[in-house]
């Protein structure tokens, strides 16, 4: 078989507002399980890459479970988010080191609904509920750079990601649009999909360095994290199917820190594996392609622990 794959637009993660990573408010911009597929490639030659994916979330802490959230200590803590992202790369004639620059930029909406317990004075508690829908922390990439090689089986793809903090932040309050910090993301994705055997394995790596909250003078912890899926693709219709698997791992590298860490390091481990399914064709100079997958998180320490549903649509000109 003869894919086509490697003419697709390419998906960038960006902010999920889903309070189901740890750092300040149990969540942190990266959203695990997000990136590593042959969608999330950039394509191989000078194009444009337009992308919209939706993602799902909902997660719970085990009773008497703390997070630090907006400047407050929270206890049973239960999230619901829906997020739509929509954006672009430019794969320009460019070359940096050999391989295509390609500028892009990714801008979410998301709608997150935050239940949990607030501590009152002399020991008592109180049930509280907050929703908030708008522009999350868009992110943009001013340095990605995109190689090909084996005749176009494998890729290798540098980013240079930066969340800003454009998303609404205030203190007190269990949800917000935005997390009120930078941050900084390298990350290379490397992808094999060989034309011929349909077989695919695509990894991602990243490492996230924020900047500190001012508002709660609260710096959360960097972050290394790893996604990697396996599937295998083959004929149909006019384009190709693809069935495999997906998983997440992801490790805070360093404490959280700062006046407003009331519960100290607060360092987060998660991990997640699910089923992925995933269409792509080539329609002339057009290339489309789309996924879904589930990745119900199998592991987790100082933070939510539930599920993930994407689902992603990208076209590449």
């Amino acid at each position: 078989m003869k894919p086509s794959y490697h003419y697709l637009a390419g998906f960038l993660l960006i902010v999920v507002l889903t309070p189901a990573q740890a750092e300040e408010g149990g969540m942190g911009h990266y959203a695990p399980g997000s990136f590593a597929s042959f969608v999330d490639v950039l394509p191989g030659q000078p194009a444009i890459a337009a992308f919209n994916y939706f993602t799902y979330y909902s997660g719970s802490a085990g009773a008497g479970r703390q997070f630090p959230i907006a400047g407050r200590v929270a206890l049973n803590v239960d999230a619901t988010s829906y997020a739509d992202s929509v954006g672009a790369f430019w794969v320009t004639p460019l070359k940096l080191f050999g391989g295509y620059f390609a500028p892009g930029f990714a801008i979410p909406i998301a709608n997150t609904k935050v239940t949990a317990q607030l501590g009152l004075p002399r020991g008592r508690t109180v049930s509280r509920s907050d929703s908030v829908t708008g522009i999350g922390d868009i992110e943009f990439w001013p340095i990605a750079v995109s190689w090909t090689a084996w005749n176009k089986d494998l890729h290798v793809d540098f980013y240079g990601g930066i969340y800003a903090p454009t998303g609404d932040f205030q203190t007190n309050r269990l949800a917000n649009e935005g997390l009120g910090y930078w941050t900084f993301e390298p990350g290379l994705l490397v992808s094999y999909l060989g034309q011929k055997n349909g077989f695919e394995f695509t990894t991602y790596l990243g490492y996230d360095i924020n900047t500190t909250n001012t508002k709660t003078d609260y710096l959360s912890g960097q972050q290394f994290h790893i996604d990697a899926t396996a599937a295998q693709h083959l004929p149909l219709g006019n384009g190709y199917f693809g069935i495999g698997a997906s998983g997440f791992y992801l490790q805070q590298t360093t404490g959280d820190s700062g006046s407003g860490a009331r519960l100290g390091s607060f360092e987060e481990m998660t991990a997640g594996i699910g089923p992925v399914l995933s269409y792509a064709a080539q329609l002339g100079k057009v290339g489309i392609a789309a996924s879904v997958k589930w990745l119900p998180q199998i592991g987790a320490q100082n933070t939510l622990k539930g599920d993930y549903i994407w689902f992603k649509m990208a076209v590449s000109f």
